[in-house]
């Protein structure tokens, strides 16, 4: 009280943003993002002091490419936007241009990607960062405008995100948080590592209130040596295949309990890439003298790098696949593209499993976006943090169903587009039945809805006790402890009891 009568709201709540242990005291440390605001200086970080360059190091240049979200696919974009502040959009719409284009890093700091000793088999992954959250720990304020200091394996990766923009989240708010990883390929000095990283933006800074931008995940590659001394290529991207793949939040209000705006969008181009091999920052010729980086003429020398021949390795798409199940045990079953599931489905005379979705099931955007009705974490994030990843849904959905998701956005392009009458008319069928945020379906293979259920009706059936639920449509089953699992697995077991008539 205090504190309030002192600051005023909106005083209290940058001093709160910047108090990250709440003890109503700024350490020098807390205080640092001010100083560095006020004075425009920034103190040489403890890593840069310890990674002196070493004269015999390799250095790797580093390019960003950026292409800023496409207002337009914002669904607030529909009615222009009203009723938003311009401030509120301020940091978005200034944000055209990576704040960094071009790096020089050292080899040897690109480390932090090696694999443990016990993670040196194709495929088996491992954590960078690991995930401190999960359904039981909730979620990380909103109310922060500048990143804690990152520590450990997260500078590395806090450097090359801050090519992009000043203040990334190494750690996201909601779960699942970090970067995993995975070996590709294998060759006698040289591994190929696949990634893939959850991290956001903060867009504003005071005296406007906080922005987030989420994008679905960062994935890419890096070749480098098993001594991290020369990094062969690397590659860093947001994927931009599917037509959203952002979640942006904004605050209204001086408190965590403030409104937020919620949606979604699409971000055309967000990617890291390195010009070439690295190469040594000194030149030794073979007695050991340096020499000059350029030949007589004045032209920089040229590298010659011997060609890797890898002895083991495995496609991207099944690394993608490992570190996608890493970050998400619920994919363990496999979610086919809406049309190619419905095809699946009449090959092997099974039902369709269908979740239909405003935002995506599998990526960060699932983490927040399907919240704006709900209190957080969200319906969707709820149900791929429980049900989905228990083990008798998963083995009922590999048994007995073909799975799939979809955007909303994506099904209605599909319902628009008259080419194909049958898969038009699939996407139809799933709309009629779509109610915001999230719509369960389980259907036959020519796209008839035998069931369905609202992802939170479904969770405030499943809070409640046992007696207190009037629908006779879902019971309880006493088989689990977790009353969720029961429900969702008799849910698919009404649909299976349902369509008999229709399989037969």
């Amino acid at each position: 009280e205090l504190a309030l009568k002192s600051l005023g709201n909106e005083g209290l709540f940058l001093f709160s943003s910047l108090d990250t242990n709440n003890d109503l005291y700024l350490s020098p440390e807390e205080f640092k993002p001010i100083a560095e605001k006020l004075t425009g200086v920034a103190p040489i970080s403890e890593f840069e002091e310890e990674e002196t360059p070493d004269p015999s190091g390799e250095t790797l240049s580093v390019v960003a490419k950026f292409q800023p979200l496409v207002m337009e696919t914002m669904t607030k974009s529909k009615d222009g936007f009203l009723g938003i502040s311009h401030v509120a959009l301020s940091g978005l719409r200034n944000w055209t241009a990576p704040a960094a284009p071009l790096s020089v890093m050292l080899a040897r700091q690109f480390k932090a990607f090696l694999p443990p000793k016990n993670k040196l088999d194709l495929g088996d992954p491992w954590w960078i960062i690991p995930s401190e959250l999960n359904i039981f720990t909730g979620y990380l304020s909103n109310n922060r405008f500048y990143p804690p200091p990152p520590k450990g394996k997260e500078i590395i990766i806090h450097r090359l995100l801050s090519m992009f923009h000043p203040r990334p989240f190494v750690k996201t708010r909601f779960a699942p948080q970090g970067a995993v990883a995975c070996i590709q390929a294998i060759s006698t000095f040289y591994y190929t590592i696949a990634f893939r990283i959850h991290a956001e933006f903060q867009l504003n800074e005071p005296p406007d209130f906080p922005f987030w931008f989420s994008p679905g995940q960062f994935t890419g590659h890096i070749i480098l040596s098993k001594d991290s001394s020369h990094v062969r290529e690397f590659k860093l991207f947001v994927p931009n295949n599917r037509s959203l793949n952002v979640d942006m939040e904004w605050l209204y209000g001086a408190s965590e309990s403030s409104n937020m705006e919620v949606d979604i969008g699409y971000l055309p181009q967000m990617e890291l890439e390195s010009t070439g091999p690295s190469i040594p920052s000194v030149i030794h010729d073979e007695n050991g003298n340096v020499i000059d980086s350029r030949d007589p003429s004045g032209e920089p020398i040229q590298f010659v790098f011997e060609e890797i021949t890898w002895q083991q390795k495995i496609p991207w798409e099944e690394a993608a696949q490992k570190l996608e199940v890493a970050m998400y045990p619920f994919k363990k079953v496999s979610y086919l593209p809406f049309t190619e599931a419905f095809e699946r489905a009449k090959a092997e005379k099974k039902l369709v499993h269908s979740i239909l979705l405003w935002g995506a099931l599998d990526d960060q955007k699932c983490s927040k976006s399907l919240s704006a009705s709900l209190p957080l974490p969200g319906s969707g994030r709820t149900l791929r943090e429980t049900v989905l990843e228990s083990s008798p849904i998963l083995a009922l959905l590999n048994e007995s169903f073909i799975s799939s998701w979809s955007l909303v956005k994506e099904l209605e392009e599909l319902q628009a587009n008259r080419e194909n009458e049958f898969y038009s008319k699939l996407a139809d069928l799933h709309l009629e039945k779509y109610n915001f945020p999230v719509e369960m379906i389980i259907c036959l293979p020519n796209g008839t809805v035998v069931h369905h259920i609202n992802a939170n009706y479904f969770l405030d059936i499943t809070s409640m006790k046992p007696e207190d639920v009037e629908s006779s449509m879902f019971s309880f089953s006493t088989n689990f402890e977790d009353p969720s699992t029961a429900t969702y697995l008799q849910f698919l077991k009404e649909g299976l009891q349902r369509a008999k008539p229709y399989m037969q």
